[in-house]
């Protein structure tokens, strides 16, 4: 089985969705900020401080291209995976790529008083995020294979969408 990989902006629930989506079917889950954290035994904030952003999405690019060699894992990306073009290429090349597409409202409300997400540590968040979706919609539109709706619901009605979409996309990828 290919690698699922879930795209979208911070706060979309790529990780509590992914992991929910593993377990249901029986895959490795991981998520590729921890993986860089645990890598590098330093926080995400610490290495926009450190190595800025350009700094760390090198690192992000070595992550992605490690994690989507492997088979049969689900893959939670970070928000700004789809900026760097070889991670769109190697991700839709790789795997079935998902955009979680979530209102950002709701993404305000879930991130608002997050410490670690050094992209919204500014003086108007709601309005940071509203100029982050402005510009990476369009990206994770061009990456996905498959589009969700999110933002309503419980993570398992989620991954209920989530393998009917997959049913779907592979049915249609099969016909001739």
């Amino acid at each position: 089985m290919s690698c699922l990989i879930l795209i979208g902006m911070m706060g979309a629930g790529k990780t509590t969705v992914g992991k929910e989506l593993a377990r249901r079917r029986r895959m490795r889950f991981a998520d590729c900020d921890q993986a860089i954290v645990a890598r590098t035994g330093v926080s995400i904030p610490t290495i926009f401080e450190l190595e800025g952003e350009a700094g760390f999405r090198r690192r992000e690019t070595q992550m992605i291209d490690e994690l989507t060699r492997e088979p049969d894992l689900v893959l939670a990306t970070g928000g700004g995976v789809v900026v760097t073009p070889l991670n769109r290429e190697l991700m839709r090349e790789r795997g079935i790529v998902i955009y979680l597409d979530v209102p950002t409202q709701v993404l305000f409300e879930r991130t608002r008083h997050d410490r670690n997400r050094p992209l919204l540590q500014v003086e108007n968040p709601r309005q940071r995020i509203e100029e982050l979706h402005r510009a990476r919609d369009p990206l994770y539109r061009e990456t996905a294979h498959i589009i969700l709706a999110g933002g309503r619901g419980n993570p398992c009605n989620m991954v209920r969408q989530i393998e009917e979409a997959l049913a779907r996309y592979k049915a249609d990828t099969c016909r001739p």
